[in-house]
């Protein structure tokens, strides 16, 4: 358990800090859509109770999130899934939000709200309870302090994310380094797996953040030499015909 004297527990709460903004724009985007077609007057409630849903609806995941990387081997798997979300946010743009649906009636763009909501936080409540290392206090901050990015930062964090990449790559790393270190905090694991080399952790971190990095630059280099590729072949196919 972290004490909040400690330099540990302020480097958590920037870890997840850096998590809702990294993870958080999509929430925001998803609620825009969901109420684009409510009158004015019903906008703002659309958006109110929508977040207020989700927020609670993310409660409940976290606090069974933090149950089960308890569970042995269950931080081996949420970290692969730090690394898989890592990796996918390295990947080229996909907008991915026209299949989201606009209500036309306040209760509908509630449901919208929170059922998308709580399809697309899983990334977010795994890398937080990871980040928060059991520590409830930890957990709430981190709750609270997506609600503000959630609804009005996030616009501007994706500006940013378009005119300095960088962030985007330093996302998909401290989700690695997050993986990294749960890895060998898993239950099923021998708690001095790595007391023989020194800072260990920090080197599990580090190859974590390493991974993520290194497999997501690859595979998104070869998604952008692709479409070159099958464009030549098709423009070769139209000439031989």
């Amino acid at each position: 358990m972290l004490d909040i004297s400690t330099a540990a527990f302020w480097i958590a709460v920037l870890q997840i800090i850096a998590i809702d903004v990294m993870l958080g724009g999509d929430n925001a985007v998803v609620i825009a859509l969901a109420c684009r077609k409510l009158p004015d007057t019903q906008r703002k409630k659309g958006i109110f109770w929508g977040v207020a849903g989700a927020i609670g609806l993310r409660i409940a995941l976290i606090f069974f999130a933090l149950q089960l990387l308890a569970v042995p081997w269950l931080k081996v798997v949420g970290a692969l899934l730090l690394f898989w979300i890592g990796v996918k946010l390295l990947q080229p743009e996909d907008e991915g939000h026209g299949d989201v649906a606009a209500a036309t009636t306040l209760v509908g763009a509630i449901k919208t709200i929170i059922v998308a909501d709580a399809v697309m936080s899983l990334d977010n409540v795994i890398a937080v309870a990871g980040a928060a290392h059991g520590n409830l206090l930890l957990v709430v901050f981190g709750i609270l302090a997506s609600i503000p990015i959630v609804v009005w930062g996030s616009q501007l964090v994706l500006k940013m994310m378009d005119r300095y990449p960088i962030i985007i790559t330093a996302g998909g790393a401290l989700l690695g380094w997050i993986g990294g270190g749960m890895i060998i905090t898993d239950p099923a694991l021998p708690a001095d797996l790595l007391a023989a080399i020194p800072y260990g952790k920090t080197l599990a971190a580090a190859a974590g953040a390493l991974l993520v990095v290194v497999t997501g630059k690859t595979l998104a280099a070869r998604a952008k030499t692709h479409p070159a590729v099958d464009l030549a072949a098709s423009k070769t196919k139209d000439i031989s015909s």
